[in-house]
């Protein structure tokens, strides 16, 4: 714990404050207002290994979600732990969620409750996560609803909109429009017209979609999008993230850094 208001307060109490008895009750305020920034660090900075069991879990969950867990599947799951640098007691905590998640009466909600309270107030926390679980869900394809459900209720419990994901899906060559629907416990629609899954851009991330903007915005907007992304997802933020997120996270600053520059060429401002 850092004590530089307790020491500000205890010099301002010291000169404005008649000596040594306005000393005292400047430290004593100081202390409490460091005391209560120390707790509000704790609040919102995710202990390390603590999403370990609910992400695998979270994993199994999609992969079973259609009915029957694929080997591409199981691939990114391992891949993952690769990635993760996971010890033996971590694999085994892995695999035993995992499987855990693949369970017809296993329940996400506690787990994606698990992984909120894990990334906390840390936005830039989030996006690794979703972006893993994005991996399994597109792991065969074009996802069916069972998974986007799963991957929605879990963005919204990390006060991530649809335009984000629809963001984090297009830089993994995913075209996706969510259309209507309840965003409420249980309710995730896909419209009056039925579901329609994300599909596969041949031709590379609409960087407007990346963006998370219209083609209609004007050069500021398009500008104050990119610096808000830009500084939620860039990997210096992320603090105590494994590698393999970080990573990812390098990754995903890439692309939005490449649709920018696209716009800026086709639009021709600096």
């Amino acid at each position: 714990m850092t004590f530089t208001w307790t020491l500000w307060f205890a010099l301002f109490g010291l000169i404005f404050g008649h000596g040594l008895p306005g000393a005292v009750v400047g430290g004593i305020t100081g202390f409490i207002i460091d005391s209560l920034r120390q707790g509000q660090r704790r609040r919102v900075t995710p202990q390390a290994g603590g999403y370990i069991s609910p992400l695998f879990a979270l994993l199994g969950a999609v992969a079973k979600s259609d009915g029957r867990v694929s080997e591409a599947e199981i691939a990114v799951a391992e891949r993952l732990m690769q990635r993760m640098g996971l010890e033996h007691e971590q694999r085994k905590l892995a695999i035993t969620a995992f499987n855990a998640g693949k369970q017809p009466e296993f329940d996400v909600t506690p787990a994606i409750e698990e992984l909120r309270r894990w990334v906390g107030l840390r936005r830039d926390h989030a996006f690794p996560v979703l972006d893993v679980v994005i991996e399994t869900v597109l792991a065969e394809g074009n996802p069916p609803p069972e998974k986007m459900a799963i991957l929605r209720q879990l963005a919204f419990a990390l006060r991530v909109s649809d335009m984000e994901l629809m963001a984090l899906m297009a830089m993994k060559g995913y075209a996706w429009n969510a259309t209507g629907g309840s965003r409420g416990h249980g309710g995730y629609g896909y419209g009056n017209g039925g579901y329609v899954p994300p599909q596969r851009n041949t031709q590379g991330p609409d960087p407007y979609t990346v963006l998370g903007i219209s083609r209609s915005a004007d050069d500021r907007a398009i500008k104050r999008a990119y610096r808000k992304l830009i500084s939620e997802h860039h990997p210096d933020r992320l603090g105590d993230l494994p590698e393999a997120m970080r990573k990812q996270a390098e990754a995903r600053a890439s692309e939005i850094n490449a649709a920018y520059e696209r716009i800026k060429a086709e639009r021709g401002f600096k």
